[in-house]
């Protein structure tokens, strides 16, 4: 029997599950090009608090952010299991790769698109775009991210215009 086809009829995908400043959160597999240890990053002056610099990966330069930073206001604290989760961000008509520091990351879970509740309204004042849903496993909610939505156009630009400057 084909698994695969079994979970493209039911709606399955992938997700990698990690924590960020003690909350569950999940972002598809399918933008996840690797995850690597914790390194320090070289800081490039000038950026927003949220870019904790870049890193040199196999000779490519990679900006890191860390996202607990962006979304609370305080930096991650760094243990022996903070994790870098290397993504692919696609935004018009720039393409990126981008670190992203997290706690610690968990499993990839197959989740069912049956299980996933759309991203909860919080009215104006309240941004939540950066949601793609909310996936029920195991009687909690999961926040699944959507990492092109957590950083603005500007914030994408001034990224990928780190990685052009660094290059050169």
């Amino acid at each position: 029997m084909d698994t695969h086809n079994i979970h493209e009829e039911s709606g399955v995908q992938q997700y990698l599950t990690f924590v960020l400043g003690g909350k569950d959160y999940a972002l598809s597999i399918a933008g996840v090009k690797e995850i690597i240890e914790y390194r320090e990053t070289t800081e490039v002056p000038m950026t927003p608090d949220f870019i904790s610099g870049v890193i040199n990966l196999r000779g490519c330069v990679v900006p890191v952010v860390d996202i607990c930073q962006r979304f609370i206001g305080r930096p991650t604290k760094h243990t022996k299991r903070t994790s870098i989760v290397i993504t692919e961000i696609a935004s018009e008509d720039l393409q990126i790769e981008i670190g992203i520091i997290v706690d610690i990351v968990n499993e990839v879970l197959d989740i069912d698109s049956r299980d996933i509740e759309p991203a909860p309204k919080m009215g104006d004042q309240i941004q939540t775009s950066f949601i793609s849903g909310m996936a029920k496993v195991d009687g909690k909610f999961l926040i699944l991210l959507n990492v092109e939505k957590v950083f603005s156009i500007e914030d994408l630009s001034l990224v990928g215009g780190m990685q052009e400057a660094i290059k050169s």
